[in-house]
């Protein structure tokens, strides 16, 4: 019994030993320096994308952000240029093929040809299938396909010239598993994943490599902003509080980081967080079991209500709830990340 016991300390620790040699080995930095190269981050005014923002800039990169909201993009832009790097913010709507072309066009122009492109932009509806509608698949198709593709074929001319160039495809362990309560952004999600793993294939003969990543929930303190649907602050509720756990969320910092040196190494694809592996290696080997058991989970969730089509955002959704020591990350998330402004 002893040897015995001793044979399974081994087996442990060996296998323990392999997991801290693959971390190491997954976190490790890769050779392609950001330094004086063109950064073109989409929904980079705020949450993730102003995280990675912050640390290209760290890293000697000309960046320049985009999204729909002028003032938050002018609060970002302020931020990241304070130390003298060399920042542009353009507002722009995405979801319009001419206004993404014309974006790439001025960032040339003032910043030069685009090294790497981070198609970050996104939206979340929250709801039972019931109270979504047809317009919810059509948005979260708009920001997460159709914008990523119509940047990426803009960026492609020059990097084809060059010879060499980054994409990164911000999906989701969305794109990876559907998760109940979110069909629209789980459908978009797939779509991009298959998108950027297409282009990959295709572009890696160029020098152009193609990044798919997957993350698991992130504390970027987004919540706020993602549309709720059904009874609303019993949808927010559930969604805000999963958003703050401790151990089953990983920091925006931590994700951007990773995220990086991905886009260093030219990793193929990268998916963040303990529980986001765990979750898509299981439904890879056991598809069924695993959406089935993610039936049982849509169980424990709000059901649908006849007045639940009404679209509302996190903010407006608020409940003693979601103000308390439960969402205490996310509400630490929110400040650090642009979140907040004087009218949400």
């Amino acid at each position: 019994m002893k040897r015995e016991n001793q044979n399974n300390w081994l087996v442990a620790a060996a296998a323990a030993a392999v997991f801290a040699a693959a971390t190491v080995w997954r976190n490790r930095r890769g050779s392609y320096d950001l330094e004086g190269r063109v950064v073109l981050i989409t929904g980079g005014s705020r949450g993730l994308g102003l995280v990675l923002a912050r640390q290209a800039v760290a890293e000697g990169a000309k960046v320049a952000i985009c999204a729909r909201d002028a003032e938050e993009l002018e609060r970002a832009r302020q931020e990241l240029s304070a130390a003298g790097a060399e920042v542009i913010a353009l507002p722009r709507d995405l979801t319009d093929a001419d206004a993404v072309r014309t974006l790439v066009e001025e960032v040339q122009q003032k910043l030069g040809p685009v090294d790497v492109l981070v198609n970050n932009a996104g939206i979340i509806t929250a709801g039972p299938l019931d109270n979504t509608e047809l317009r919810d698949y059509q948005d979260s198709m708009d920001t997460h396909f159709w914008a990523p593709l119509h940047a990426m074929q803009a960026v492609l001319p020059s990097m084809r010239r060059r010879g060499e160039g980054r994409i990164v495809n911000i999906a989701s362990l969305g794109g990876k598993v559907a998760i109940p309560h979110l069909a629209p952004y789980s459908a978009s999600k797939f779509a991009l994943v298959g998108l950027s793993e297409g282009f990959r294939a295709e572009l890696s003969q160029h020098g152009i490599m193609v990044t798919t990543v997957c993350p698991g929930l992130l504390r970027t303190g987004s919540a706020r902003h993602a549309i709720v649907k059904g009874q609303h602050k019993k949808e927010y509720s559930w969604f805000t509080i999963a958003d703050s756990m401790p151990f089953w969320t990983l920091s925006a910092e931590t994700a951007a980081r990773q995220i990086w040196n991905a886009c260093r190494r030219g990793d193929g694809e990268i998916i963040l967080s303990v529980p986001a592996k765990v979750l898509a290696a299981f439904h890879g080997l056991m598809p069924g079991a695993a959406t089935d058991i993610l039936g049982w989970v849509n169980r424990s969730l709000p059901d649908a209500s006849e007045r639940g089509n009404e679209r509302r955002h996190g903010y407006e959704s608020e409940t003693p709830l979601t103000q308390s020591w439960l969402t205490t990350l996310t509400r630490k998330a929110e400040k650090q990340n642009n979140e907040l402004s004087s009218n949400r």
